[in-house]
């Protein structure tokens, strides 16, 4: 019998085993993941970056935990010499439309008390020669690292403590009594008196297993990336990016600099067709039912028609790919472009029609579920870990 049971090997579900055999170093923890690899799939796919926090509403939970994760993740790093880097990153506005998009993203950044500033773009070219823009915010307090590797580190530690991870081990039915979680997996049953789903992409089946009212479902948008050819990778510096649409929940096509000195660009956002579908041409009927079923998905369908449309001409037009890069850096073409690794988000999509624009984390009497975690959940992991262990009871309390 475990005290507590955690369902996602990534680096969300690794953070909390981390939190846990640190606060109660005498507990029987286990951290089960379906794939044979840890971080194999969000975290395994992340773009590399530590976020500042800048984008996020004061008060929400995103704020908070990436400002406060940022600085336990470089701690951590730090502790198990894993290289980082606090390049900072710029925000660029290129057109007049965006200048006040752009003052509205500073005063948050103020709010979320980071060291921001304005530059124009004589100070944008001496940041990054290449760029355009007509101003732009420097964000000093975002960076790059390599995720799987802290991944991997968190696994050490959880295990050094004497904590199980246990891989190839998928969950089909979960059940609950008095005493406890009856977890019933392909190969195996586990019995714990708490269970901890940080199952990503699987979430909101992992919580319907348990019998969990979420009212969400979990939406997959792949982003798709090109990388720059060697030879141009002296174009992008470090972190290049747009200013946002406040109205869709995603970034915008941007270049990141990562660790390996690798430039990538992108990402833009589909809709996947399969859960872990990081190819076009994946696909499984099932997981596309449930979208194409939900009447929420319609209904937030609809209200972003035009944005939606714009991101499919971009994932099938290398050309309108490039024309999205260009208005950052004009000097970009095509033949400098190769396709490069995708990832998917796991994003939660409420009955009403709205995408969870939070972190969600709903309690209950034996198990705590993680049921949004999307961006920037990578660089706010060991903080999430953290407020997890602060919501779940002691051992001598379960």
């Amino acid at each position: 019998m475990y005290d507590y049971v955690i369902i996602g090997g990534g680096i969300v579900g690794l953070s909390t085993g981390y939190a846990l055999v640190e606060k109660y170093p005498q507990a029987k923890i286990a951290v089960v993941e379906k794939e044979r690899t840890l971080a194999f799939h969000q975290t395994g796919h992340n773009s590399g970056v530590i976020h500042s926090g800048i984008y996020y509403k004061p008060g929400s939970l995103k704020a908070k935990l990436s400002r406060e994760g940022g600085d336990l993740l470089r701690s951590f790093c730090n502790q198990h010499e894993i290289p980082y880097d606090m390049c900072g990153k710029v925000i660029v506005a290129t057109d007049q439309h965006e200048l006040p998009l752009l003052e509205n993203l500073y005063k948050r950044g103020l709010e979320n008390q980071l060291d921001v500033s304005i530059i124009d773009a004589d100070q944008l070219a001496e940041i990054e020669p290449h760029a355009y823009g007509l101003k732009a915010i420097r964000v000093k307090e975002a960076g790059i690292v390599n995720y799987k590797r802290i991944a991997e580190s968190l696994a050490k530690v959880i295990q050094e403590k004497g904590g199980d991870i246990l891989l190839g081990t998928k969950v089909e039915n979960i059940k609950e009594s008095s005493s406890g979680v009856e977890i019933e997996c392909t190969n195996k049953t586990i019995h714990a008196r708490y269970l901890i789903n940080c199952a990503g992409l699987h979430c909101d089946r992992i919580a319907a297993l348990q019998g969990l009212k979420t009212d969400m479902k979990i939406v997959p948008f792949r982003g798709e990336y090109y990388e720059l050819k060697p030879e141009k990778h002296y174009l992008v510096k470090n972190l290049i990016y747009p200013v946002p649409n406040p109205n869709f929940p995603f970034l915008g096509v941007h270049f990141t600099r990562m660790m390996d000195g690798h430039v990538h660009a992108g990402p833009n956002a589909v809709l996947s067709f399969k859960r872990e579908g990081y190819r076009k041409t994946d696909f499984d009927l099932k997981d596309i039912t449930e979208v194409l079923t939900y009447p929420a998905f319609w209904k937030i369908a609809y209200k972003n028609l035009g944005e939606g449309w714009k991101e499919m001409v971009r994932s099938f037009s290398k050309k309108v790919f490039v024309q999205s890069l260009q208005r950052l850096i004009p000097e970009v073409r095509a033949e400098d472009l190769v396709e490069s690794e995708n990832g998917v988000r796991a994003q939660a999509l409420t009955k009403d029609g709205k995408l969870v624009d939070d972190f969600l984390i709903v309690t209950n009497q034996r198990s705590t579920h993680i049921l949004n975690a999307p961006s920037p959940a990578a660089t706010a992991s060991i903080a999430i870990g953290r407020n997890i262990g602060e919501r779940i009871p002691e051992p001598a309390q379960i």
